[in-house]
This record gives C-alpha cells, structure tokens and sequence, in this order.
C-alpha cells in the first residue's frame, strides 16, 4: 500500500497547492450537468464496447453480459482495493463462472492490456505536434510504444509455438520448486489463452473494437471538455485521453486517487487551462467514472452471487489461484 499511497499524497498535495477552493467551486458549477449525463452514456457505452472486445480474445465462449460484468466488477475492485486487484479479479470471477480458468482469461487481458499501451502512445504521438511544450513526452511515447511492439511481437511467438515454449519451461525454469508447483500446472491453459495471436480474424475484430473504444474514451473526454472551454479542438481529447493512460499506470492508491487528478491538471496545463478549471473537469471524470463502474461492478456481483469481499480474497491469495486445474481457479 504504502509506495502508491504516498505517491497519491503527493499528487494530491501538488494539485491542491496550485488553486483556489473559491475558483474551484466557481469552476464546478460551469460543467453543465446534461454533459455529465453524456459522460454517464459514453462510460456505459465505452464498457459494452470493451465487453466485445474481450469476448473476441476470449474467442467468443462468454456471453457479451458475462465479460461486460467482469470488466466493471474488475473496475470496482482497481477502485477500492490496491495492487491492480482489478486484473486478477475479474480474472478469477470470469475463469470461475465459464470455466475457462483464470490463467486462460489472464492471458488476454495481458494481450488487451498490450493493445491498450499501444492506442495510448500511438494517440499521444499523434496529438504531440499540435501541443507547445510537449518534448519530454516524445521518447516516453516513441519508448513506449516500441516496448508495445517488441511485447506483442514475443506474444505472438509464444503463441506460435506454444509446445516449444512448454517444453522450455518444464526442462528449464520448471525445475525450480516454486514454478513447479504454482506455475507448471497450469502452463497449458496460461498459453492457450494467447490463441487469438494466431487467428487474423479475431486478431483484427479485437484491435478494432478496441480502437472503437478509444475514439469513445476521447469522445467522452472532450464533450465534457467542451462544458467548460466551448472552442477546445478534438484534439485536445485526444491528448488527454493517451496522458491519462500513461499517467495512472503509475502506482497509487486505490482508483488512482491523486495521480488521476494531478495527471489531468498536468495535461490541461499545457494547453492553457488553469489549475482550478483543470481539477474541476478532473474532479467530475473521476467520480462519474467511478460512481458508473462501481454501481454496474456491484450489480456483477449480485447476478453471480459474489461478495466483493470473496473476489478481492480469491485475487489476493495464492492459493485460491492456483489450488487445481479441476477448480478453474
């Protein structure tokens, strides 16, 4: 806990040193409440989008509902429990519930997560010519995404070559007590789950609607923008869209509190929005998001008869995950 929590302390610290409470009112009360409920719509629509695009790495086993619930309870875990609990989470609830196993359902959030680094720097390059002072982000980008490739790229032949990988790791790595007992059994499922490197079609369906996401992420981003600067450009979405992706990969405390907020003012920044009118417009995403993906995450919850408590435990331990193959667990 501590690392992130002391990294959100000081985001937060920074942002609230850099405004005025009065301003800060002021500027909460020029965001129009019809574009918080365009916001409302485009975070829903965002998370369906994502759901057929999961379900695609999933090589469509689960139905559109089940993914849908997974990636909103995983939401809400990442929104209150640390360490990315999120990932895991609804890995297990899904692993669990279609018995695909949650090394397999791992192993495509691995891939979307790859995807989504990639949209991320290939956006933030793209919206770095338009904006002033932006050299820094430059090499982190181009790194990035080179990083992004290179990842995608070793996936892709581990997929291709999935009975060459598993010897390796049995003759190899495999050998070493700890492996041996908490990785090896579940190697198999772990690499079957990056199939869908193989297959062009689900390839191309899954990079597409998770492009189709993006343009939705950016789209809710900018209208709520536009409530409070009428003439901001598109791009402007476009660039605080790939600088949030980048920034709350950092660690910090549960739902990114502090790094959230502090990324968005820093992006705003840049394009000459002042620090009050920034935090406000950050202030506003964050709760719309997290009050959208929490409510649909406890609704998950209930239809799959799960506590949050029993998902985060079962994402947390060790042993839950790996207690035996006839569990998929």
């Amino acid at each position: 806990w501590l690392p992130g929590v002391l990294i959100s302390v000081v985001a937060l610290y920074l942002v609230f040193n850099m405004v005025n409470i009065q301003d800060l009112q002021k500027s909460l009360t020029l965001i129009n409440p019809i574009f918080i409920l365009f916001s409302v719509i485009l975070t829903i629509l965002f998370c369906v989008v994502r759901a057929f695009a999961w379900r695609i790495l999933l090589n469509r086993k689960p139905a559109i509902s089940q993914t849908f619930f997974a990636i909103n309870v995983g939401y809400l875990l990442n929104n209150l429990f640390p360490f990315r609990a999120g990932e895991i989470g609804r890995a297990v609830l899904l692993g669990q519930t279609t018995g695909l196993g949650t090394f397999h359902v791992i192993s495509t959030i691995i891939i979307e997560r790859a995807f989504d680094l990639a949209f991320a720097a290939l956006l933030l390059l793209s919206s770095l010519p338009l904006a002033l002072g932006l050299d820094w982000a430059k090499p982190v980008a181009y790194s990035t995404l080179g990083l992004v490739i290179v990842g995608i790229t070793a996936l892709f032949l581990i997929a291709r070559n999935t009975s060459t990988v598993q010897s390796w790791v049995v003759k190899g790595p495999g050998q070493i007590s700890f492996i041996k007992k908490h990785l090896l059994p579940y190697l198999e499922n772990l690499l079957d789950g990056l199939g869908s490197l193989t297959k062009p079609e689900m390839f191309l369906s899954a990079v597409f609607w998770i492009a189709v996401s993006w343009f939705i992420g950016v789209l809710n981003y900018y209208i709520v923008l536009l409530s409070i600067v009428p003439n901001a450009p598109f791009w402007w979405g476009v660039l605080i869209d790939s600088l949030l992706a980048m920034g709350i990969a950092i660690p910090s405390a549960p739902a990114a509190i502090g790094v959230f907020e502090a990324t968005l003012v820093a992006a705003l920044a840049l394009v000459g929005i002042d620090a009050s009118t920034a935090l406000a417009y950050a202030v506003v995403m964050h709760f719309v998001q997290f009050g959208v993906t929490g409510i649909i995450g406890m609704v998950g919850l209930m239809k799959e008869g799960r506590s949050l408590g029993s998902i985060f435990k079962a994402a947390q331990s060790q042993k839950e995950m790996v207690s035996s193959p006839s569990d998929n667990a």
